[in-house]
């Protein structure tokens, strides 16, 4: 054979040349995660849906497979669709609360819908003890260790994943702001902690995440803050942002109408400073979300980075690298999530408790409706309520006639 017609074998990559390539893999990544992320969410909030439910289903299926045990699992073939189907039960629980609560005016008028909703958790409850039942009777000599094990592993899974998640889609239902600032004042914390940590940290935070400094901890904290108080003034200029979810259609283009939860709305205070005693208070006016923003801002600085301290921990104990290979340069869904679950729960605990309004809503009021009046006397409510209509000028006599005339008298 000629000598030139001899292949050559392809010089193996140097470690330098490894690394370039995965910076430029990483960084391509970022950006199309990214633009995918901002196309989403001027799209709408059910394409929003749509990605934390794709992110629930991959984190749930990365994290199940680090426990795993291949050679065990050949022998146990339920064990893999009970995982699955735990989580569909999950998800079918946590989804239809959701659908329930925030679109009640739309499924409890529908006859076909109406029993689901009504006996929801009944059935999601049933599906479970199927569940647990199937597991029960398929657990097999020899095997019971490593199928409890992962009956145990798959509930974690769920809680920690799924139900954490789940508030993330109750955020963006609520109003994009309570999705957004939350999820962006984490991915703002992790780099100002990198670049302070580069910079000028010198001591070591926690062992579970060696390059982790206290000076980058600090420093990225008050810069997170300061990142919170600039994006909060600016979202809070859009209806799209503060508006809740009650139309999903709706896009950045078309917009939301409401009445602003008075938290976005300017108010006076008034303030004395400590070393003017003697001259007049000062005033000034802020919406009181700034103040909000403080604490959302110093939770995502302060303790979401121990959701990834405790991710970085299950790593070390399974002795893998990285979750998954979901996001090439990244490693898995997981790992970018890893803050964000805990972050998405609390956000949703702080608004419920601190800045939701708790008023009467056409959901709620045929709720009451449907489920605490007979059928007499629900067509008494909509006989007076057309008659209120009427006065008011809002519909013509002609549909209190219609009603008076179609619908059955009281006895």
């Amino acid at each position: 054979m000629h000598p030139s017609t001899v292949q050559k074998e392809p010089k193996p990559q140097t470690e330098y040349e490894k690394k370039k390539q995965t910076f430029i893999t990483r960084t391509i990544w970022t950006f199309i995660m990214i633009a995918g992320f901002f196309a989403a969410m001027f799209s709408g909030h059910i394409y929003i849906i749509g990605i934390v439910t794709a992110v629930q289903i991959v984190s749930f299926k990365e994290v199940i497979a680090i426990a795993n045990v291949p050679s065990r699992a050949k022998n146990l073939p339920f064990t893999r669709s009970l995982n699955w189907y735990f989580l569909g039960t999950t998800m079918y629980f946590l989804y239809g609360e959701s659908v329930i609560y925030y679109f009640k005016h739309i499924v409890l008028v529908d006859r076909i819908l109406l029993p689901f909703a009504t006996h929801h958790r009944f059935i999601s409850f049933m599906l479970y003890v199927m569940g647990f039942v199937f597991f029960v009777g398929s657990l097999k000599k020899g095997h019971y260790r490593f199928q409890f094990t992962q009956f145990a592993w798959t509930h974690m899974a769920l809680y920690l994943i799924n139900v954490q998640s789940h508030f993330i889609m109750n955020n963006t239902l609520e109003g994009m702001i309570w999705f957004f600032l939350p999820a962006s004042l984490v991915i703002t914390n992790d780099i100002f902690a990198y670049i302070c940590g580069i910079t000028f940290g010198r001591t070591q935070l926690i062992k579970l995440s060696p390059k982790k400094t206290v000076e980058g901890f600090v420093g990225a904290w008050i810069l997170t803050i300061l990142f919170g108080f600039g994006m909060t003034n600016v979202l809070m200029r859009y209806k799209y942002f503060i508006c809740p979810a009650n139309d999903l259609g709706s896009n950045i283009f078309t917009g939301l109408h409401c009445d602003p939860n008075p938290v976005f709305r300017p108010q006076q205070y008034t303030f004395q400073p400590p070393l003017l005693l003697h001259s007049p208070p000062q005033t000034f006016h802020i919406a009181p979300m700034q103040f909000h923003i403080l604490v959302f801002a110093s939770f995502a600085s302060l303790i979401a980075p121990f959701g990834g301290f405790f991710a970085s921990g299950l790593k070390r104990t399974f002795k893998v690298k990285d979750f998954g290979e979901s996001i090439p340069g990244h490693g898995g869904i997981t790992d970018r999530m890893d803050c964000q679950f805990i972050m998405g729960f609390f956000a949703f605990m702080y608004y419920q408790s601190f800045i939701a309004e708790y008023k009467a809503s056409v959901g709620s009021v045929i709720e009451t409706a449907i489920q605490g009046l007979n059928v007499e006397e629900q067509v008494e409510v909509v006989k007076g309520l057309t008659k209120y209509l009427v006065g008011q000028g809002q519909v013509g006599e002609g549909v209190l006639e219609c009603l008076v005339g179609v619908m059955p008298r009281r006895r």
